[in-house]
């Protein structure tokens, strides 16, 4: 039976390839030289790996094959970002998009297929759920851009692409620690450089908080009521604000406050001064993300005045606050968008626009 060396922390994989070298009577040393071969210096498969005997090769696709993901779909806005839909083997299709900013590199990575919180702004949401991804889907999103250039190799990961990181936690927590080693992808990024984004499964963030690394967390608010919030986003019915906000008053780093401007239901200044009062005891940053433009059909995205004079509220609370801007608006940029839109080409069905979730410091 193979092994997906892929879907095992560096940890686990290196004991696993350790075994079978041994077995086979290979010397010590093939441990390190293959290792480096799956996130260090990534290959596509064992063949390409000709500092390695053709026996070994040809044993190594059959004990450990090296999975892929096949791109799709390829877009590239005038802005820069990149947008890959990529095809997974059981033909589900996710997303990951490159936001490059100066040196910043910044990949959005999807941990399902779908999601099942029906968040009323997002295209995945109304997809619904497929399934959840295996710790190589999910890092491989990394790994088949490394491989497809050196170059675009991430400075900065978040977890916010398609799907709730921490409704898939142990493939999640599993690729936490291959993107953060130094043995791991591309020889490690740093746990500051890496984010997860939550709406608050409050179990598994509580696992999530007790990790040692440095790793960040933004959390998708967009309310500051809890009526408001059950409006826009089912989730609340389960784990409510009181309760959320509780949790992450123990959290030990700083925590980001991801809040979409919608215009007519949560862009006033009554709900600014709510949000402060949330924000100001943990110290939080609230990232305020336009509402992709055509949004869901049933929403207006605030006006550009509105979402300034928002801003200015919360900083008059002495919040820390940051409009961020909509990149990738030639392209699907938004998140599930392109899938939906792929999907409907396929079944000559409309496009269906969403917020986007790509913008994090």
């Amino acid at each position: 039976m193979s092994i997906d060396l892929l879907s095992l922390t560096p940890d686990a994989a290196r004991a696993a390839l350790g075994q079978w070298l041994a077995q086979r009577g290979e010397a010590p040393y093939r441990v390190r030289q293959l290792f480096r071969r799956w996130w260090q210096r990534p290959v596509a498969r064992w063949a390409e790996a000709t500092d390695l005997p053709d026996s070994l090769r040809t044993a190594l696709d059959a004990a450990f094959p090296l999975r892929r993901l096949m791109l799709r779909t390829h877009q590239v806005s005038r802005d820069g970002t990149e947008k890959f839909l990529w095809a997974l083997e059981d033909g589900e299709a996710i997303e990951s998009v490159l936001i490059p900013e100066g040196k910043r590199r910044t990949l959005c990575i999807s941990s399902q297929a779908g999601c099942a919180l029906g968040c009323i702004f997002c295209a995945t949401g109304r997809m619904g759920f497929r399934r959840n991804l295996s710790a190589r889907e999910i890092a491989g999103q990394v790994r088949e851009l490394i491989m497809r250039d050196p170059a675009l190799k991430p400075t900065n990961i978040v977890f916010m692409g398609m799907g709730e990181p921490l409704l898939n936690w142990d493939a999640v927590d599993t690729t936490l620690t291959i993107l953060n080693q130094p043995d791991g992808l591309g020889g490690g990024i740093g746990a500051r450089h890496i984010t997860l984004s939550t709406v608050g499964i409050l179990p598994n963030l509580a696992k999530f908080a007790r990790r040692p690394e440095q790793f960040r967390l933004a959390v998708s608010l967009h309310a500051p009521n809890a009526t408001l919030r059950r409006e826009l986003m089912p989730i609340e019915k389960k784990y409510t604000l009181p309760e959320l906000m509780d949790a992450l008053k123990q959290f030990r780093r700083r925590v980001t406050l991801e809040y979409v401007l919608i215009g007519g239901m949560n862009d006033s200044l009554e709900t600014a001064d709510q949000l402060a009062k949330l924000a100001r005891p943990l110290e939080a940053l609230v990232n305020l993300l336009p509402l992709h433009p055509g949004g869901a059909p049933d929403l207006t995205p605030s006006s550009r005045a509105h979402m300034l004079a928002f801003e200015r509220r919360l900083k008059q609370h002495g919040v820390a606050a940051v409009l961020r801007r909509s990149r990738g608006l030639d392209i699907s940029a938004a998140c599930g968008q392109l899938r939906v839109e792929v999907e409907g080409a396929m079944r000559g069905r409309s496009k269906v626009r969403a917020e986007e979730h790509a913008h994090i410091e």
